[in-house]
């Protein structure tokens, strides 16, 4: 689900646990039951909140609950709303106390609130309340400020171009200004009020000029403070980057930039002015980095007229929104994308890039462009990065961790799983903002200079944008979203049901085997607690295909845990605000080394030989073929294989079925059917469909069919000690000349490389390796 915020004035709720369903009327009309089942109106009185009240729209519980604050004596202000993943509707709604949370002095945490829910009739049922307020209530409160409207996404013109991106989130939801709303239906807008013509709680004057140490009681407050400051020295403010938290995704900092910022539109002209603000541990925030100086005229009292007026989310942060101006001559919206990424950083990266490919025929790099030909996002990919996609981009991790965490730039990676099951790098990004476009683009780009090879699968966060373009570039891989966002989200809805629950949540999910049995053990959990009508637990199982274990195991991902993360390629070496040089400094350390370890498991694999366990042929086969990593997994299923016992079920022609069980294990069984015609055997654990090895029930099946030896095709070649050489063994189809050329320059290099690293050893070995050379250049005919 998309969560939007609006941190609005008044409106908030509070229910009871109730079966009974009222029809709900707003403005204190209240329609109740009298003893004898006869409505009456009571003008004057209003219901209690209650779980099962039930209304019309939203507007109208948010009214309900306006006029039962009104009369109870406090005031409500809009919360959280939830979007439906599906089509982007509002699917549930949050009204809270004026009071809740820390963003003002004036705020005390306040928990009370109400949550109604959109069911499939199109009613909206209150179904969470917290009545209790912790601050005293003062009787009868007129309302003050006019309340929000709940608006309901619609598709926006294509030739707006207004681009919203599902994460961050969006929350600005404010009348136009004029009275004139947005024609995409979406968003709305008002402008923003001069210091002099604004509340003083919520338009901080400019009586200061900004400084490194100035403080404020939120971001809000930090924002208005700058547009106000700008307003009086002659210039207007743009919201700029964020970074998140790694720890729990929370906005740790926000900068906020001149709108002449960057080179991405024409009236642009790339100022480097720019206040940043740093969240402290109190809650409140912190001006930690400061640029005064513009490189353009400026005009005191212009007026920020183009500026939305920005909402604090739940963590008191300012959530990113693309750059939507208003036209003050023709009275017409024009949207450009932003661009997290430094003008700065581009004349860097090519001069690093040119350079690569002076040293590197098969360094590939691209540049998208915006509408006006700015530059956006970057990829590149040195041939060694591009060769090992031909061997390892069956699976690939579409790795965006500078998402939540502390990262100076929007740096992405591709990556895939080796032969020694390490990660090596497919690709690098910046990434300009998280739009489907963005995204699309990127991926469209990795497939181009991977010479159209496209992944079985790929890991990825499950962000609808990121879903869109998955879908549209590679509609065959199976999606499997990342694990880290699928345990933020289980913290967060989770947090407040019992510990039985999560308890029969992790078994369900982690101990069903199948399919079916998840569905069947799922449909019991949700009825057994209550939870048909969650909204949350129904859109995950909608989407059990791409994170569900059981759903997960038809599919190779190249042994990555079905319940398990994995560290970034480059660990946390990027995730700190480090200089670009640095940052280019940093990015070729960490892969020399990474490549380092490969060649490290490289020459082991060559030169060391495990003991085997068994006097099998097939462990014997498997030590010879197999690198060590891949070895010792398979030497492990093979011991565990003597563990269980084998019984023929079924047996019709050249098809036979076996029930595979542990001893003294009753409940630990699998199925396993073999063809004897073609030596083919599956089981149902899917050990060899997710991670390309075959399982102890299969290796015990063998066993008693006394079959020797492995049939080939259950020796994957990536696993393989071979694999590391990158032998170009087909002409795949889309793979161009040039291409071509380089892949097998580097697959040469590299083997030419492991020659010299191997016969500079002694001088025994260097004649040796002087000699195969010498005996291959005569049959190349180099030699005359």
């Amino acid at each position: 689900m998309d969560m939007e915020s609006a941190d609005t004035e008044p409106t908030s709720l509070n229910c009871g646990n109730n079966n009974m369903v009222v029809k709900a009327y707003p403005l204190g009309m209240v329609r109740i039951m009298n003893n004898n089942g006869i409505g009456e109106d009571e003008g004057d009185s209003v219901v209690e909140p209650y779980v099962g009240l039930e209304f019309d729209t939203a507007e109208e519980a948010r009214d309900y609950y306006n006029s039962f604050a009104t009369r109870t004596g406090f005031k409500v202000r809009t919360g959280q709303l939830y979007r439906s993943r599906t089509d982007g509707t509002v699917s549930s709604r949050r009204f809270v106390c004026s009071k809740e949370g820390f963003q003002l002095n004036s705020r005390t945490g306040c928990p009370a609130f109400i949550r109604v829910q959109r069911r499939d009739t199109g009613k909206w049922v209150l179904d969470q309340i917290q009545k209790e307020h912790n601050h005293e209530l003062g009787g009868h409160v007129e309302e003050t400020t006019p309340r929000p409207s709940v608006q309901q996404r619609a598709p926006a013109p294509t030739k707006l171009g207004i681009s919203v991106p599902h994460r961050p989130k969006m929350k600005v939801v404010d009348e136009a200004d004029k009275g004139r709303s947005c024609p995409s239906g979406v968003i709305s807008f008002k402008r923003f009020k001069g210091a002099e013509e604004s509340d003083e709680q919520t338009q901080p004057k400019a009586t200061t000029e900004p400084y490194a140490g100035l403080e404020f009681g939120s971001a809000n407050e930090a924002c208005q403070f700058y547009q106000a400051y700008a307003e009086v020295v002659g210039f207007r403010v743009r919201i700029g980057q964020l970074f998140r938290s790694k720890v729990d995704g929370s906005i740790t900092s926000r900068r906020f930039v001149c709108s002449k910022e960057g080179f991405q539109h024409p009236s642009r002209m790339g100022c480097g002015a720019y206040m940043r603000i740093k969240r402290q541990d109190s809650g409140g925030w912190i001006v930690d980095r400061l640029n005064k100086d513009h490189n353009h005229e400026l005009e005191p009292g212009k007026k920020n007229a183009g500026m939305k007026k920005i909402t604090e989310d739940v963590t008191g942060g300012l959530d990113s929104v693309d750059l939507i101006e208003l036209n003050d001559f023709n009275n017409h919206i024009s949207t450009t994308r932003e661009n997290t990424i430094g003008k700065e950083w581009y004349p860097v990266l090519f001069d690093y890039f040119q350079s690569k490919q002076a040293e590197d025929m098969g360094f590939f790099y691209a540049v998208e462009l915006d509408s006006n030909g700015s530059c956006m996002s970057i990829f590149w990919a040195d041939s060694r990065s591009r060769f090992a996609c031909s061997q390892f981009g069956d699976a690939v991790v579409f790795d965006t961790s500078y998402r939540n965490g502390e990262y100076s730039v929007p740096f992405a990676t591709f990556i895939g799983f080796n032969h020694h099951r390490q990660p090596v790098l497919l690709g690098g990004a910046l990434v300009a903002d998280e739009s489907k476009e963005a995204f699309s683009w990127l991926f469209q780009t990795w497939l181009r200079a991977m010479s159209g090879r496209r992944p079985r699968s790929i890991i990825a966060d499950q962000d609808l944008p990121i879903q869109q373009a998955v879908a549209q570039v590679f509609p065959g891989a199976h999606h499997r979203f990342s694990a880290w966002q699928i345990r933020s989200k289980e913290q967060e809805n989770l947090r407040s049901f019992p510990n039985e629950f999560k308890y029969e949540y992790e078994k369900c999910l982690y101990q069903s085997q199948t399919t079916v049995e998840f569905d069947t053990m799922w449909s019991a959990l949700v009825n057994k607690y209550g939870l048909r009508d969650n909204m949350w637990l129904r859109e995950i199982y909608e989407k059990r295909e791409n994170w569900v274990p059981a759903y997960l195991r038809a599919s190779f991902f190249g042994g990555i845990p079905v319940n398990g993360t994995f560290e970034p390629f480059y660990g946390t070496s990027l995730n700190s605000l480090i200089s670009l040089r640095e940052f280019i400094s940093r990015y070729e350390q960490g892969l020399e080394q990474r490549r380092e370890e490969e060649r490290k498991e490289d020459f082991n694999s060559y030169n060391l030989q495990p003991f085997l366990q068994t006097k099998e042929p097939v462990e014997e086969q498997c030590r010879r073929l197999y690198t060590l990593t891949i070895f010792r997994i398979f030497q492990s299923e093979l011991a565990q294989s003597y563990n269980y016992l084998g019984l023929k079920t079924y047996e019709e022609g050249a098809i036979s079925r076996f029930l595979v069980r542990k001893c003294g294990n009753e409940n630990e069984k699998h199925a396993v059917t073999f063809s004897a015609s073609n030596l083919n055997a599956s089981c149902s654990c899917q050990m060899f469909e997710y991670e390309g090895l075959l399982c102890r029930h299969i290796l015990k099946v063998f066993n008693l069919l006394d079959i020797r030896e492995l049939p080939s095709r259950y020796i994957l070649h990536r696993w393989t000690k071979n694999a590391e050489f990158g032998f170009v063994r087909d002409v795949e189809s889309g793979v161009t000349s040039q291409d071509l050329k380089a892949l097998m320059i580097w697959s040469l290099r590299e083997a030419a490389s492991k020659y010299i690293e191997f016969g500079t050893s002694s001088l025994e070995k260097y004649k040796l390796a002087y000699e195969i050379m010498r005996e291959g250049g005569k049959k190349l005919c180099w030699q005359r």
